[in-house]
């Protein structure tokens, strides 16, 4: 009696899929797309690992001009004192106008998690007009300054104050404009719950901005 050998049977159809290999269709977990969200990319939302990477270059710009300031001022010979030459009570009240402004980002990122559509854009709108107050007397600050003959080619003290203080106001003109463009978009609906990571993200600068600021007025006004 013979017996025959059984031979594995081959098949053009799909043979069932390997449990101990990761199938990302199969072992994604629902809340995520099968392949973009979870097989691939940062373990973080993709905006906000953006907008870390841009604040990194934004950390090491302001890095080097604060300390192109200090390598400066330690190597004179004589320095002037900050308080003879600029208005040193108005900068601290903008200060603490723009500190203020923080507060109030907060609350509109809070607003926009939670849908609040009408307080969002009274809390974004405050941000704004807050933010806009400070380029506002920073503007008249350097008016006054030039008028009085205080431009960057006098001496070292004015070429690096304007080059810190410039830049920084550049910076918040442009924090200003993109609230603002986030604010109308919130205003047209097309920013709602679902989307609140715009508000979050131009938080995230708004608040960078505000931090250097502190650590400007610190440095050129009261040391």
């Amino acid at each position: 009696m013979s017996h025959a050998t059984a031979v594995p049977a081959t098949s053009s159809a799909a043979s069932p899929a390997d449990p101990f290999t990761y199938d990302p269709v199969r072992d994604a977990p629902a809340h995520h797309h099968a392949i973009y969200d979870y097989d691939s990319g940062p373990p973080v939302h993709r905006g906000k690992f953006a907008i870390w990477l841009f604040l990194a270059t934004e950390i090491m710009f302001f890095t080097g001009l604060i300390g192109t300031y200090i390598v400066l001022r330690m190597g004179a010979a004589t320095w002037p004192n900050p308080a003879d030459r600029l208005n040193v009570p108005i900068t601290a009240a903008n200060t603490f106008i723009l500190i203020c402004s923080s507060a109030t980002m907060v609350m509109a990122v809070e607003k926009a998690m939670k849908g609040e559509h009408k307080k969002l854009l009274l809390w974004l709108g405050l941000t704004i007009l807050i933010g806009a107050t400070f380029v506002s007397v920073q503007a008249y600050e350097y008016f006054e300054l030039v008028h009085h003959g205080n431009v960057p080619k006098v001496d070292i003290f004015w070429s690096t104050f304007y080059a810190m203080t410039g830049f920084h106001g550049l910076h918040v003109t442009a924090g200003v404009i993109w609230l603002l463009c986030v604010w109308i978009g919130v205003a047209r609906r097309k920013i709602g719950q679902d989307r609140y990571m715009t508000v979050e993200l131009a938080g995230l600068y708004w608040h960078f901005v505000d931090l250097v600021w502190v650590l400007l007025f610190t440095i050129v006004y009261l040391m």
